[in-house]
C-alpha cells in the first residue's frame, strides 16, 4: 500500500489520522490534564474529532486550504472549553496558508508556522507558558531543518516525532500560564502539558501512518 498520490490525499491522510488518534487516546490526554487542569481536555478534542470523522465524506475537498479551513470550523464549533477555538484556528491558519495551489515541503512549514501564530493570538501565549506551543515550534524547527537538508517526507516527518516527544517531555520543567493549570502555580512543574503531549503522540501517530503506506 502506497501513500495517497496528490496533495489532497496526503492531506486527507494525516488529517484523519489526527482525528482517529484523538479519539483513540480520550482518556490518556484527559488523564494528563486531570493532573493540574480540569481534565477535560480528552473529551473535548475526542467529541470534536468525532464530529470531524462523523461528517468526513461531507467536507468540502475543492482544495487542501478549503479542507482544512472547514476541518477546522468543525472543530471550533464542535470542541467544548478553549481547546475548541485553539485547535479550530490551528486548522483554518493552515488551511489559509495553504490555499489552493500544491503543497511542497516549504509550504508545509510555512502552514505550521501560521497555525502556531494562530494560536499565540488566540490563546495570547507563547513559547515557554507550557502550552502545545512548547512542542509545535519545535517540531516545525526540525520539519524544517530535515527537509532543507535533503530528507524524504517519511524521514523529517520521524525527526519531527522525535523532537515534538523531547519538547512535550520537556515542558515538565515549566510553570504553566495559562488555561485552568496556570491557577495551580508552580504546582504545574513536574507534569507535562497535556496539550504539548498530545501533539506529540499525534505527530508520532502521522509518522507511522505515513511511513507503514510508504
Amino acid at each position: 500500500m502506497s501513500v495517497p498520490d496528490g496533495a489532497l490525499a496526503r492531506t486527507e491522510l494525516v488529517v484523519r489520522t489526527i482525528a482517529q488518534t484523538a479519539v483513540d487516546n480520550e482518556k490518556y490526554f484527559g488523564d494528563l490534564d486531570a493532573v493540574v487542569g480540569d481534565g477535560d481536555f480528552g473529551y473535548s478534542l475526542a467529541r470534536g474529532f468525532e464530529k470531524v470523522l462523523e461528517g468526513w465524506d461531507g467536507i468540502d475537498r475543492a482544495d487542501v486550504g478549503t479542507f482544512l479551513k472547514k476541518t477546522g470550523m468543525i472543530i471550533t464549533s464542535r470542541i467544548g472549553g478553549t481547546s475548541g477555538p485553539i485547535w479550530g484556528t490551528a486548522f483554518m491558519r493552515a488551511g489559509m496558508t495553504a490555499g489552493s495551489d500544491e503543497i511542497d515541503g516549504a509550504k508545509v512549514v510555512a502552514m505550521l508556522r501560521n497555525a502556531a501564530e494562530g494560536i499565540k493570538a488566540r490563546g495570547q501565549s507563547d513559547v515557554g507558558d507550557k502550552t502545545l506551543l512548547d512542542a509545535l515550534v519545535p517540531l516545525t524547527d526540525r520539519l524544517e531543518q530535515e527537509l532543507t537538508g535533503g530528507a524524504d517526507a517519511g524521514t523529517a516527518l520521524a525527526g519531527a516525532a522525535a523532537t515534538a516527544r523531547e519538547a512535550a517531555e520537556a515542558t515538565k520543567t515549566l510553570i504553566a500560564k495559562r488555561g485552568r493549570a496556570s491557577y495551580t502555580g508552580e504546582r504545574s512543574v513536574g507534569s507535562v502539558d497535556a496539550g504539548a503531549m498530545a501533539l506529540a503522540v499525534l505527530t508520532e501517530k502521522i509518522s507511522e501512518a505515513w511511513n507503514t503506506e510508504a
